[in-house]
């Protein structure tokens, strides 16, 4: 299998911005920044990303001497930003230690680093002969073995057998070779068997359904919760404040708002103004599906909320769910870079 895998890849690997050429030992900095603005996200979604953080801060010193606000504001639009404030820590750890640590086991020990990130760097990054475990990769090898057990357990079978897998002198190679394979031709719909390298070893094309796999049990659906946004304006300017640094969407910019409750009673405005009623905009949390009705409102500095005023010309960091709030008022909320 490693053979055939390896010799595709040679061929086939994707150019994409936070790779060297094959053979290349990878900057840990660059590795794990990727990966991190990975999770949850799609590589042309990230790619604008990192290539506006490394030009903005090309070390992880620089990053660690980052003002969180600029950081939170820089990733807006990236969605999931508990990753944005464990970026900071990690990276603040990796500054104080001077360098990253250079095993899977000491990488686990960082901030909002698991068992994927850590044996990524380790591997990329430092010739680790350590696995790097992703959906793509998992995808793969439920499909080579048929995986008709519980899904908790083909993982657990899934990650041993890649550790023993791993070429000792080509670990990186092997992690990335995974990775392609399962995101350009062993696809979660409409697999292209007919160039995949391990067609002839594949229990699941034997079987003639490969995309039948892998068995994963049926995701719960989302609750649904309700709330509002208010968009406050100025002689063109747009009230702002910014979230608490801990919980959701915690240090980001953001539009007042009501709390995000399971039912839309309760959602007051928080002054006496002349309100309209602009719509309604949906996003989609983690754990949950918001549905938010957006009011907007003229007003003088009277009774506002704590928060600033911030020109309608230059509403840069907004995370995406307030964004679609704003631009249902008719504004832009563009993307810090």
């Amino acid at each position: 299998m490693v053979p055939a895998l390896l010799t595709w890849f040679g061929r086939s690997a994707r150019i994409l911005p936070w790779r060297e050429a094959q053979g290349v030992r990878r900057d840990p900095y660059r590795v794990w920044l990727s990966e991190i603005m990975l999770q949850q996200t799609t590589v042309p979604h990230a790619a604008p990303y990192f290539a506006a953080f490394t030009s903005r801060w090309p070390t992880v010193a620089a990053l660690a001497a980052a003002r969180d606000e600029d950081v939170m504001q820089a990733w807006a639009g990236l969605g999931y930003y508990a990753r944005a404030r464990n970026l900071l820590k990690c990276a603040r750890e990796v500054a104080a230690r001077g360098a990253f640590p250079e095993s899977e086991t000491e990488l686990r020990t960082l901030p909002g680093i698991g068992p994927y990130t850590a044996g990524a760097v380790a591997a990329l990054a430092f010739g680790e002969r350590t696995p790097a475990v992703d959906g793509n990769a998992e995808r793969v090898f439920a499909r080579l073995l048929a995986l008709k057990e519980d899904w908790a357990a083909a993982k657990k079978r899934i990650a041993l057998l890649a550790r023993e897998l791993v070429p000792a002198d080509r670990p990186g190679a092997f992690a990335e070779a995974l990775m392609d394979l399962g995101a350009t031709v062993c696809t979660p719909k409409k697999p292209n068997c007919a160039v995949c390298p391990l067609t002839a070893l594949c229990a699941a094309r034997a079987e003639g359904d490969p995309e039948h796999y892998p068995l994963k049990p049926a995701k719960a659906a989302r609750p649904v919760r309700y709330g509002r946004a208010y968009v406050l304006r100025r002689t063109g300017h747009v009230w702002l404040l910014r979230r608490a640094p801990s919980g959701l969407l915690g240090g980001m910019l953001a539009l007042p708002s009501s709390d995000w409750r399971e039912a839309r009673e309760g959602c007051e405005p928080p002054l006496g103004a002349a309100w309209e009623r602009l719509g309604e905009v949906r996003h989609v949390f983690t754990h949950f599906n918001l549905h938010l009705e957006v009011l907007a409102a003229e007003t003088t500095d009277a009774g506002l909320p704590e928060g600033f005023w911030v020109s309608a010309d230059d509403l840069t960091g907004l995370p995406s769910v307030f964004a679609k709030a704003v631009a249902l008022a008719g504004l832009s909320a563009r993307r810090k870079r």
